[in-house]
C-alpha cells in the first residue's frame, strides 16, 4: 500500500522543484526572514537546568523546603587570604565593601565583619540583644588584632561562616534578592556592578578576592557558554569549508554548500525564537550541529551531480536524478539522525526534551534546505567544468576504494576475526566503566572561577548546599532539648564526613545563647543542660520577637528546623556514600514515629538528578535503536537486512564505549548522550550504501557480487567524504573549555569514525556472506527504488 502511494514520488518532486526555481527561491527567503524576526525571543537561560520531572520525590522535598524556608542558593562569597588584609586600612576598605555591597538594590543583606552581631545577654531585662561586632573604624594595628583575636578565639559561632581560623581567611557572604535570582538583571549585576566593585578594591588594595557562590557561578557559566557559541559556528565554517573544498576543488560548490548551512543556522536561532526555548549549554551546540550535519546532505547531492553531468553532460536530466536518486535515500538518512535526537523529547527533563524538539526540527529543515537550493542554484548556473570533476578521478580516491574491494572481496574472514576480537575487548572495557561525575567536572578548568571553587572548598569545606529538614510533627518541638540534642549527634557525624562543611542550625544558635548567658566564655558553647535549658531558651523566646534570631533556623510555628551544610565536589559513588551514611545516621538518631526528616539541596538534586538522567538517556538510545530498525524495515522489507544493517551502526558504539572503559571516561549526562547522537548519524552511511546497493540489484538482475561492488564505489566516496567532514565537525567541539562538550566532540567524531570503516568493510562483507537469500525473495523482484521518468525535465518549462 505504502509503495503504491510513494511510486514515483521522487521523479515528480523533481519537476516540481525544477519548475517553480523562482517562486521556491522566494518562498525559502521570506521563511528564513520571518524566522529572523523571531532572533528577538531569544535569550540564554539564567535558570539551573531542570532535570527532575516535578512529581519526582526529590524535587517534591526541595521545593517544599523552599516554600519553609526560601532559596538556599542565593549567596555570593567573598574571601581573602592574606595576612596583610589585617592592617587598619586594608581592614576598613575590606568593611568598607561591605557596605558598598549592601547599596546595591540586587543584594538582600550582607554577613561581614563590618556588620557582624555579637550576641549579649542584657541582665537587667533578662534577654538577650545584638550588639555590633566594631563599634568604630579601627585606627591602629592593635585595634585590628584585638578584634581579629576576638574574632577568632571567643565567636566559634563564626566559625567556618566568617572566618578559618587555621588559615586566617576571611570570608563575606552577600545574599541576592530572590526575586531576581533566575533572570537576567543578577547577570548584568554580577557580570558589570559586582565585577567593577571588585577590580577596583584590588586595584586599591592589592589583595586577591575570591568569589563564588551558586549565583555567581551559574553567571559566568552562561557568559562562557554564550562566548562559545560564536567560535563553534566559526569553527565549524572554517572546518567544513576548508575540508570540502581540499574534496571538491570547487569555489562554485564551497560557497553553494556554506549557504545552504548558514541558512540552516539561521534557521536554528529563528526556531529557538519562534518557540521561546532558553539557550542552555545544550541548545547552544544545535547551530553548529546543524552546519556539521547539513554538510553531507551537500556532499552527497553534489557529488551526484557532478557524477550524473560527467555521464552524460545533460544538465537538466542531471539535477532530476540528483533530486529523484538521491533524495529518497537523504530524506531516510535525516530522518534517522533527528530520530536520533528526538528520542530525548520522550524524557521528563525540560533541558533534553528542548534540546531534542530543536534539533530534529533544523535536521529534517537542513535537508530541506539542501535539496531545494543545491539544485535550483546550480540549474542557474553552467555545467560544471572538467577541473571541477577532477576530484572523481584522484589517484587517492580510486586507491582508497580499490582497498575497501580487495579487503570485502579477499579478506571477508579476516575482517570478521578483527571484527570478533575487537568486540570482546570493548566489551572487557565497558566492564571497565563507572557512572560518576561531579558537579563541577564539566565546568572550564582554566577560569578564574573555576580555580576560587577549589579555593572555597580548601577554606570553607564546598559551596554547594545540602539541607537536613527536621519535622518533629509538633508545635515548638524543634526547640525541645531531646530535638536539639539529636541535631547536635547529625551534626557531629556530618562535622566527622571529610567532604561536607561544619552544619550550621538551630543547635549553633541555642550554644552562642548559652555562651552568651555565660558572658561570652568560649568554653560554654555548647548545648544548655536541661537545668539551664527553661531559663536560657526563655531569654532567647523573649529575644527572638525583637532581634529575630531563630527564623533563617526554624520555621514560624518552631515545627520545623533545618541543618545546612555545604559538600565538596565529589564523585556520585561517594556522593551516593554520603548520602546513605546521612540516611543512616537519621533513622539511628530521629525514630520515624516522631520525626520526618529528609535531606534535599542543590548537591542532592544533582546526584538524584544524574543517575535519573543517565538511566533515561540508556532508554532512549534503546528507543533510536527501535526507531531507526523500523525505518530500515520500510525501507528494505526484510529482517536479514535490519540486522546487517544495525551490526555495523552498533559495534562503533560498543567500541566507543570500551574505549571509555581504558581511558577511564565515566557514564555521565555528557557522555551518555554520545551513543544516540553518533547512532543517528553513523547510519545514515548504511541507508544511502544499502540503497543504492538496492538499485544495483535490480539494474543488475540480482547479482549480489557485482551490486555490492557497484554500490561500493559508487557510494563509498560519498560516504569517505561525509565521514571526513564529520569527523573533523565534531571534532571542533574539543576546543570548548566544558568538559561535557569535549567529551561530546572527541567520542562523537572517534565513533563515527569507526562506523565509517564498518560501513565501508563490514557492511558489504555481511551481504556478500548473509544476503544471497534474500536476492530470490519477491520483495526484491519488486523494489520500491525510485526509477527515473521517461521525459525528462526542462529547465525552461512553466
Amino acid at each position: 500500500m505504502v509503495a503504491k502511494l510513494t511510486k514515483g514520488f521522487w521523479p515528480k518532486t523533481a519537476r516540481i522543484i525544477l519548475r517553480n526555481r523562482i517562486l521556491i527561491l522566494i518562498g525559502v527567503a521570506a521563511f528564513t526572514v520571518f524566522l529572523a524576526l523571531q532572533w528577538k525571543n531569544m535569550q540564554f537561560s539564567n535558570t539551573e537546568a531542570n532535570i527532575l520531572p516535578d512529581d519526582h520525590p526529590a524535587t517534591v522535598q526541595y521545593n517544599a523546603f523552599k516554600n519553609i524556608f526560601g532559596e538556599e542558593g542565593n549567596a555570593i562569597v567573598f574571601a581573602i587570604r592574606d595576612s596583610s588584609l589585617f592592617t587598619p586600612s586594608k581592614f576598613n576598605r575590606w568593611n568598607k565593601l561591605s557596605k558598598q555591597l549592601e547599596a546595591f538594590p540586587e543584594i538582600d543583606f550582607v554577613v561581614s565583619t563590618d556588620n557582624l552581631k555579637v550576641l549579649v545577654k542584657d541582665n537587667d531585662k533578662q534577654e538577650f540583644v545584638m550588639e555590633t561586632f566594631i563599634k568604630s573604624p579601627a585606627k591602629t594595628k592593635a585595634e585590628v588584632d584585638e578584634l581579629k583575636n576576638h574574632l577568632f578565639e571567643k565567636l566559634p559561632f563564626y566559625d567556618n561562616l566568617i572566618y578559618n581560623s587555621e588559615s586566617g581567611t576571611i570570608q563575606t557572604i552577600a545574599y541576592l534578592d530572590k526575586d531576581i535570582m533566575n533572570t537576567a538583571v543578577r547577570n548584568e549585576f554580577i557580570l558589570n556592578d559586582l565585577a567593577d566593585l571588585i577590580k577596583n578594591f584590588e586595584e586599591e588594595t592589592n589583595l586577591d578576592v575570591r568569589v563564588s557562590g551558586m549565583p555567581y557561578i551559574r553567571t559566568w557559566n552562561t557568559k562562557s557558554i554564550v562566548d562559545e557559541i560564536g567560535i563553534f559556528i566559526a569553527a565549524a565554517l572554517l572546518v567544513t569549508s576548508i575540508i570540502f573544498f581540499f574534496f571538491f576543488r570547487s569555489f562554485r560548490a564551497t560557497l553553494i554548500s556554506m549557504c545552504v548551512v548558514i541558512i540552516g543556522v539561521m534557521w536554528a536561532f529563528g526556531i529557538l525564537g519562534l518557540f521561546k526555548y532558553e539557550i542552555t549549554i545544550l541548545t547552544a551546540l544545535i547551530p553548529p550541529l546543524i552546519i556539521v550535519i547539513g554538510i553531507p546532505n551537500c556532499i552527497f547531492l553534489i557529488n551526484k551531480y557532478q557524477q550524473e553531468v560527467k555521464k552524460h553532460g545533460n544538465q537538466a536530466l542531471s539535477l532530476q536524478r540528483v533530486i529523484s536518486k538521491i533524495g529518497n535515500a537523504t530524506l531516510m538518512t535525516n530522518i534517522t539522525t533527528a530520530s536520533g535526537f528526538a528520542t530525548f523529547i520522550i524524557l521528563d527533563s525540560d533541558l533534553l526534551k528542548e534540546f531534542g524538539i530543536v534539533a530534529s526540527i533544523n535536521i529534517i529543515g537542513i535537508f530541506i534546505l539542501s535539496l531545494l537550493i543545491i539544485p535550483i542554484l546550480y540549474s542557474f548556473m553552467p555545467l560544471p567544468k572538467d577541473k571541477h570533476l577532477k576530484h572523481l578521478n584522484k589517484k587517492w580516491i580510486d586507491f582508497f576504494v580499490d582497498w575497501m574491494e580487495r579487503m570485502v572481496r579477499h579478506h571477508r574472514i579476516g575482517v570478521y576475526i578483527t571484527s570478533v576480537i575487537v568486540l570482546i575487548l570493548s566489551i572487557i572495557g565497558i566492564y571497565q566503566i563507572q557512572i560518576t561525575g561531579s558537579r563541577i567536572e564539566d565546568l572550564p578548568k582554566n577560569t578564574h572561577y573555576f580555580k576560587d571553587i577549589r579555593f572555597f572548598e580548601e577554606e570553607f569545606d564546598g559551596i554547594m548546599p545540602m539541607e537536613i529538614v527536621v519535622d518533629t510533627k509538633r508545635k515548638n518541638g524543634a526547640i525541645k532539648p531531646a530535638t536539639l540534642k539529636r541535631m547536635d549527634q547529625l551534626g557531629t557525624v556530618i562535622e566527622e564526613t571529610s567532604e561536607l562543611s561544619k552544619p550550621v542550625s538551630l543547635v549553633n544558635l541555642i550554644k552562642y545563647s548559652k555562651q552568651a548567658f555565660y558572658n561570652g566564655i568560649p568554653k560554654y558553647y555548647q548545648l544548655p543542660t536541661s537545668q539551664e535549658n527553661t531559663f536560657i531558651m526563655d531569654v532567647a523566646r523573649k529575644s527572638s520577637s525583637d532581634g529575630n534570631l531563630l527564623e533563617s533556623f526554624v520555621d514560624s510555628t518552631g515545627q520545623t528546623a533545618r541543618i545546612t551544610t555545604f559538600m565538596r565536589d565529589v564523585k556520585i559513588d561517594r556522593m551516593e556514600e554520603i548520602e546513605q551514611d546521612m540516611l543512616q545516621s537519621i533513622s539511628k538518631f530521629f525514630p520515624s514515629e516522631r520525626y520526618n526528616v529528609f535531606m534535599t539541596g542543590k548537591a542532592l538534586l544533582f546526584l538524584k538528578g544524574t543517575k535519573y538522567l543517565v538511566k533515561n538517556l540508556l532508554l532512549s538510545l534503546a528507543l533510536a535503536i527501535g526507531l531507526i530498525s523500523l525505518f530500515m524495515a520500510y525501507l528494505f522489507r526484510s529482517f536479514r537486512m535490519i540486522i546487517i544493517s544495525l551490526v555495523p551502526n552498533l559495534l562503533p558504539l560498543v567500541i566507543t564505549a570500551g574505549l571509555m572503559g581504558y581511558l577511564g571516561v565515566p557514564i555521565k549526562p555528557s557522555t551518555i548522550l554520545v551513543f544516540s547522537i553518533a547512532f543517528g548519524i553513523s547510519v545514515d552511511d548504511t541507508i544511502h550504501f544499502l540503497a543504492k546497493y538496492r538499485q544495483e540489484l535490480a539494474a543488475n538482475r540480482w547479482q549480489i557480487k557485482k551490486s555490492v561492488y557497484a554500490a561500493l564505489r559508487e557510494t563509498g566516496v560519498s560516504m569517505f567524504y561525509t565521514s571526513i567532514v564529520l569527523f573533523f565537525g565534531f571534532s571542533v567541539f574539543i576546543i570548548s573549555s566544558f568538559g561535557g562538550t569535549k567529551a561530546l566532540g572527541g567520542l562523537v567524531s572517534a565513533t563515527l569514525l569507526f562506523a565509517m570503516l564498518a560501513n565501508l568493510i563490514l557492511l558489504p562483507s555481511l551481504l556478500l556472506s548473509l544476503e544471497r537469500s534474500i536476492a530470490n525473495k519477491e520483495v526484491l523482484k519488486k523494489p520500491q527504488i525510485d526509477i527515473l521518468p521517461k521525459d525528462e525535465v526542462n529547465l525552461n518549462d512553466k
